[in-house]
């Protein structure tokens, strides 16, 4: 494919707009048309960066014959049914992170891409991150293996706010958005699949119906292990922080930073054309669909991640 490709972009909301300033930086790529929950604040979003279309359902772009590929930032319940809609209507489909808030979901989207053929992926940022990229990087070259990772994810979301600080129309997750990319990125980071996973949780808020806070042990068949701590109660730094101790160093990832364990900072401007994780994610996106491949992070190999979350919230349901 040598021509633009043309993009719908679902969800107007903060993850979308990153999308949009990443995509900005990317040759060859237009996004044609956007769909957003509140007509008003879409065609402000579109006014900002040119877009021409603009819809509060994601039919009327699907029907756009334009619209080479869609990228999904809508609500986490919604992600299986959209991607499977976009499929459904011959598109390439790069859904956010989670790829499904079930296992079943997720397996019904990986089924249909088979059958298509289309380029489907899941926003899994971790994967694309400079200091995630240059830690894989050390285990690929045979210079650095996992023997733990030790994980922070900490929010402060006691209300229903996104991460502009407006009112969510849905529900985040712990275990289904936020232990997404760190049970990801153990087993992909380690190159070996997990066969045991334990979790425990706190009290369900009153309000939200979620627990807000967890504790997640994996083990990869390798050895390595990895503690993964979550929260929604943490009035403090938020983010999500990897602190990766392995044979020859120890290595701590905060989004596209790395520092090693004495707290100095690791140059990782070298490892890819962008220091953006989003812009790289939606990179390797873009190049899958013009080279006809399987992307990094494609649903097929996410998935085993899903099989995971499947079996740890069983776990936490029988407890």
């Amino acid at each position: 494919m040598s021509k633009t490709i043309k993009v719908a972009l679902a969800g107007a909301g903060a993850f979308g707009i990153k999308h949009l300033d990443g995509i900005k930086n990317i040759d060859g790529v237009e996004v044609v048309s956007l769909i957003g929950r509140d007509l008003e604040k879409t065609r402000e979003v579109a006014g900002k960066y040119g877009i021409g279309h603009v819809t509060t359902n994601l039919a009327d772009s699907l029907a756009l014959a334009e619209v080479d590929a869609v990228i999904l930032c809508t609500p986490t319940q919604m992600h299986a049914d959209q991607s499977i809609q976009c499929l459904k209507a011959g598109k390439h489909v790069q859904v956010e992170i989670p790829l499904a808030d079930t296992l079943k979901g997720a397996d019904e989207v990986a089924r249909l891409q088979k059958e298509t053929g289309l380029v489907a992926m899941v926003g899994h940022t971790r994967r694309f991150n400079p200091s995630h990229q240059w830690v894989h990087n050390k285990v690929k070259a045979g210079e650095f293996n996992i023997q733990q990772m030790d994980v922070q994810t900490y929010f402060f979301r006691r209300t229903n706010m996104n991460a502009l600080g407006q009112p969510r129309s849905w529900t985040d997750h712990l275990l289904w958005h936020h232990a997404a990319h760190t049970v990801d990125l153990f087993a992909y980071q380690a190159g070996s699949p997990i066969v045991q996973a334990n979790a425990i949780q706190g009290p369900i808020h009153s309000v939200l119906g979620i627990a807000m806070d967890m504790s997640i042990q994996l083990k990869a068949a390798n050895g390595a292990i990895c503690t993964l701590s979550l929260s929604f109660n943490n009035d403090g730094p938020l983010g999500t922080f990897f602190r990766y101790i392995g044979d020859t160093g120890t290595y701590i990832a905060r989004y596209d930073d790395l520092y090693n364990g004495k707290e100095e900072q690791i140059d990782v401007s070298q490892v890819a054309v962008s220091m953006n994780g989003i812009e790289l994610q939606d990179r390797e996106f873009f190049a899958a669909i013009r080279e006809g491949r399987e992307p990094n992070s494609s649903v097929a190999k996410v998935l085993p991640c899903y099989q995971v979350l499947h079996q740890l919230e069983q776990q936490l349901n029988a407890a």
